[in-house]
């Protein structure tokens, strides 16, 4: 990948010098403080890290590297994760570079796929994305520099050539655990022509004859490649990044935050809400059935699954790209159709029923019923489907991190007899 190590060898030098000098002259100013309800809250809204890949405005949505998401969404993966680590477009020839680049590493060890047969038959599929990742650590670049010894200014470039190998390889991993999992037969080879997410939907074995699974994948790696740095799976390879471990450590646990239910299981619970609401009516219901339907959900104490968001205060610019598409590709699907109807429904019952800060649909709430019309239908996969893309950003993240030299994560805790103490003090 010539393309891209050039790039950074030519930009990393000049990045490095304007960071120190801006810290050295502005290390003392405060661009932040902390409430006790923010200490106790999960630190929701502290300005206490730095992510350069991207930005979620409350009012805009995703923005990588300055792009609006929706103007990303025609975009090969391959062409967003240049994007995310150099912060530039690449032109066609890069993108075709990458995706060569990635399909030369795409073979996963042997003793990764003996390893996985050796678990448990029903074992999360998240489990053995996860543990399939560690798995292949002996085969990384950056553990075996560092321990040769290598100058501090030289990390990032055996962290990238982890990373390559990493996310080359992610999809074969992803598809043959699905393969292996839910027993869809043996593992199909990878496709040295296909573009990464379209070699991606060939190996998971999926009927395409129309090619728009293929075009779907692309759209779900792109959507979901980032989401800056304080969301739990960028936060937690950042900091077991900053320790120096290697990206197939640092991913690996990445992953297993994102496995949590307040993270990357949150598009299963939507289809799951939205086949019980087409269970529940025999089909697509009416506006008023929804309404009332929405109503009963909120007064018996539950949320409605994909509405609302920690950080956004609009329409989640990825569910709008995901709901194009469906409007394109399966507009009859009686799923969609009620993804579609609660968009236009909930809403409103929410901003009347007034607890919500935020009434509109994040990215889950789509993505899921797409995913069951084209027949993956098993739920406990839609995570791994999440990682497979969120490994770009997780990558791209440490990639720049090691390249800027970042310091090793260590923030300060304090008791809550402290706490007590410092608000007494006023």
């Amino acid at each position: 990948m010539a393309n891209m190590i050039d790039k950074l060898a030519g930009t990393i030098p000049a990045l490095r010098d304007d960071i120190k000098a801006f810290v050295k002259q502005n290390g003392d100013k405060v661009i932040s403080e902390v409430t006790v309800a923010q200490a106790y809250g999960g630190m929701r809204g502290v300005k206490a890290l730095v992510c350069d890949t991207s930005v979620v405005p409350p009012d805009k949505g995703l923005i990588i590297r300055s792009h609006p998401i929706g103007e990303l969404k025609e975009k090969l993966p391959e062409a967003v994760f240049y994007l995310l680590v150099t912060g530039e477009m690449p032109d066609d020839a890069a993108v075709q570079a990458l995706t060569k680049d990635f399909g030369s590493r795409a073979i996963v060890p042997d003793y990764v796929w003996k390893t996985l047969a050796a678990m448990p038959k029903d074992s999360h599929p998240m489990v053995m994305f996860s543990l399939g990742i560690l798995a292949m650590e002996k085969e990384s670049v950056f553990r075996k520099k560092y321990t040769e010894g290598m100058k501090k200014e030289d990390y990032w470039q055996s962290t990238l050539e982890d990373c390559l190998n990493l996310i080359g390889k992610l999809p074969n991993l992803a598809a043959g655990i699905y393969r292996m999992r839910f027993d869809k037969g043996p593992r199909i080879e990878p496709e040295p022509k296909l573009d990464w997410a379209a070699n991606y939907a060939h190996m998971l074995g999926i009927s395409d004859p129309s090619g728009e699974f293929a075009n779907l994948m692309r759209l779900y790696m792109v959507l979901h490649s980032d989401h800056e740095g304080g969301n739990v799976s960028a936060h937690t390879c950042h900091c077991v990044g900053s320790a120096l471990s290697d990206p197939y450590y640092a991913v690996s646990a990445g992953l297993n935050g994102l496995a949590g239910p307040l993270h990357g299981l949150a598009n299963q619970e939507c289809l799951r809400w939205v086949i019980m609401v087409k269970e529940k009516f025999g089909g697509v219901p009416t506006d008023e059935q929804l309404k009332q339907f929405a109503w009963d959900t909120l007064n018996s104490g539950q949320v409605i699954p994909g509405y609302g968001h920690a950080v956004l205060r609009i329409t989640d610019p990825r569910f709008d790209a995901f709901r194009e598409f469906g409007a394109r590709v399966c507009a009859d699907d009686p799923y969609f159709q009620i993804v579609d109807k609660v968009f236009r429904v909930v809403p409103g019952v929410l901003k009347e029923h007034g607890k919500a800060k935020d009434p509109w649909p994040n990215v889950d709430a789509a993505s899921g019923c797409l995913l069951y019309h084209f027949g993956m239908t098993e739920f406990q996969y839609y995570t791994v489907l999440f990682g497979v893309s969120r490994a770009m950003g997780m990558c791209a993240q440490l990639i720049v991190s090691r390249a800027l030299g970042e310091a090793i994560e260590r923030p300060k805790s304090v008791t809550t007899g402290w706490v007590k103490q410092a608000v007494a003090k006023g």
